[in-house]
């Protein structure tokens, strides 16, 4: 008799943190069609460029999806994160992970990004991170509504993740790539935003 294969609580598996306090954790994350975490390796190189200035940011993931990117800033001294995330699924793994960790300084917002920045955040924030769905077509609208949403400190970093073969982001007026990189199909970028 064949033997059964068990059955995985989530067909995507785990999430890992890269360095910090809860470096090496894993964490659950949400079976949610198009959830694409951002790899550890990717993780590891943006966190690099971030260390000297990580340490007591306000920060933003909008579509947040696993958290992997505001977690990973929690863990290395920020401040605070707002994850901001449309699937319900998504926001209970994501709840349920930072109870676990017992995350201080984050807060969940079960909404979409256009719908959050449309709104207006009501803080400033020192980083951003703006990785949204890869066949969206969104970047340039999300990078003209975070300039216009009046939450954004002097000076920002805003990380960027997009696919290789997408267009060029058209930036607001004072915003410079600062780290512009490729891995596989995904290319990320950091970006400095000054006035």
């Amino acid at each position: 008799m064949p033997k059964r294969k068990k059955s995985n609580q989530s067909r995507s598996g785990r999430l890992r943190i890269v360095a910090g306090n809860w470096r090496s954790r894993l964490l659950d994350i949400a079976d949610v069609p198009g959830l694409r975490p951002t790899s550890e390796r990717i993780r590891e190189t943006l966190f690099n460029w971030l260390a000297p200035r990580i340490e007591g940011t306000r920060c933003l993931d909008l579509f947040a999806g696993t958290g992997a990117l505001g977690l990973e800033a929690l863990s290395r001294g920020a401040k605070s994160t707002v994850f901001v995330e449309n699937s319900p699924r998504a926001v209970a793994a994501l709840a349920g992970n930072i109870k676990l960790l017992g995350a201080a300084g984050a807060t969940v917002k079960n909404m979409s990004a256009l719908q959050y920045l449309k709104t207006g955040p009501g803080e400033k924030f020192d980083l951003v991170f703006l990785d949204p769905p890869f066949g969206a077509d969104l970047m340039d609208e999300l990078c003209r509504l975070l300039e216009e949403s009046n939450a954004l400190a002097d000076p920002c970093l805003v990380y960027i993740e997009q696919h290789r073969s997408a267009a060029d982001v058209s930036m607001p007026q004072g915003w410079a790539i600062v780290k512009n990189k490729t891995a596989g199909n995904v290319r990320y970028m950091l970006v400095e935003r000054k006035n």
